[in-house]
């Protein structure tokens, strides 16, 4: 009689086998939770995070500037070809009419042919005057219809060249709202990070960049003209107001229209943009800073302050930071410009 042999388990059977399911179970959602929870950062981290993506907004926020330039110059060619149509238009317009009326006064007279004109007519003299009065109309005649011939191809013109401006204003405003998105989803990430912060570390965030130890600042430094002295002052009265990407003052700016609104006040105009006011002026080594020149930032050259002596300008730093002094030396250095 055959041995009684209990039947053989498979290894991962049973309630091994449920223990290590469930074990499997609970590293794989360990790792994937890993993979998409937010890492813990260092106020540290969070500041070169935020300081990272203000950076990336603001290239944004020069690029828009720029595009809002040409947007606006588009819009504005377009208008005036759009204007010149319109009084073609109207002088084609009388140019037909009157054509229109010659026409008809020779279509009423053209029942009799000039000989027999002439033998009819009861004042023979005055008959000739006529018809050489008529020669003459038909000779302006046929310059107006040249004229209006060179009207209809000028306004062809006109409207073909206004088709491709409208085309050129549309790309331009699609490439305006792509740069406005960058700088918006760059500004809500920073501040979603900011977030995390307690309130004493974001006051220290936002606070100014003290003045390094054992140096005490000096008086304010002269202007080396009457023009960058103006420039210099109103940038001081502009201390304080806040930082709105896009803005030219005078209640509000972002970091070039600060220094083109300054330089304006002193009948200087700059350009809108970082990377265009960069080559406003003569370039300047950091060694011959004076108050007045323009001083730059990061290798993109998308930051701008007016630079103010000892070592310091002022500038708009980026958002919820408004109008402030600051050392040259907080940020990557990318050129000085002399404008006047």
């Amino acid at each position: 009689m055959a041995a009684h042999r209990k039947p053989r388990q498979h290894p991962l059977s049973g309630r091994t086998a449920v223990t290590l399911a469930l074990a499997g179970a609970a590293t794989a959602t360990a790792f994937e939770g890993s993979g998409h929870a937010e890492p813990h950062l260092t106020p540290a981290q969070v500041k070169a995070r935020v300081d990272r993506l203000y950076q990336e907004a603001e290239e944004a926020a020069e690029k828009y500037n720029g595009a809002k330039e040409e947007t606006d110059r588009a819009r504005a060619a377009l208008d005036a070809l759009r204007d010149e149509a319109a009084r073609r238009t109207d002088r084609l317009n009388a140019a037909r009419n009157a054509l229109g009326s010659i026409a008809t006064a020779q279509y009423r007279n053209s029942g009799l042919d000039p000989a027999a004109q002439l033998a009819l007519s009861t004042d023979p003299g005055t008959y000739l005057e006529g018809a050489a009065l008529a020669e003459r109309v038909g000779d302006r005649q046929a310059t107006a219809v040249t004229a209006a011939r060179n009207q209809v191809t000028e306004l062809a013109r006109l409207r073909a060249e206004a088709a491709g401006r409208q085309r050129d204003l549309t790309a331009r405003q699609a490439e305006l709202g792509r740069h406005k998105a960058t700088v918006r989803s760059r500004i809500a990430a920073a501040e979603k990070l900011l977030a995390r912060l307690t309130a004493a570390q974001r006051a220290a965030y936002d606070a100014p960049s003290r003045t390094a130890p054992g140096t005490a600042p000096r008086g304010p430094v002269p202007a080396p003209n009457p023009r960058a002295a103006q420039a210099v002052s109103y940038a001081y009265g502009a201390l304080g107001k806040p930082y709105v990407w896009g803005a030219t003052g005078p209640s509000a700016f972002d970091c070039s229209g600060l220094t083109q609104a300054a330089w304006r006040s002193a009948g200087v105009s700059l350009p809108r943009t970082t990377y265009t006011q960069i080559d406003a002026g003569r370039r300047v080594p950091r060694s011959a800073l004076a108050p007045g020149d323009l001083v730059f930032f990061y290798s993109g050259v998308s930051h701008v302050g007016l630079y103010i002596g000892d070592g310091k300008m002022i500038h708009a730093p980026r958002p919820g930071a408004p109008v402030r002094i600051a050392p040259i030396d907080e940020m990557p250095w990318a050129g000085a410009t002399r404008v006047a």
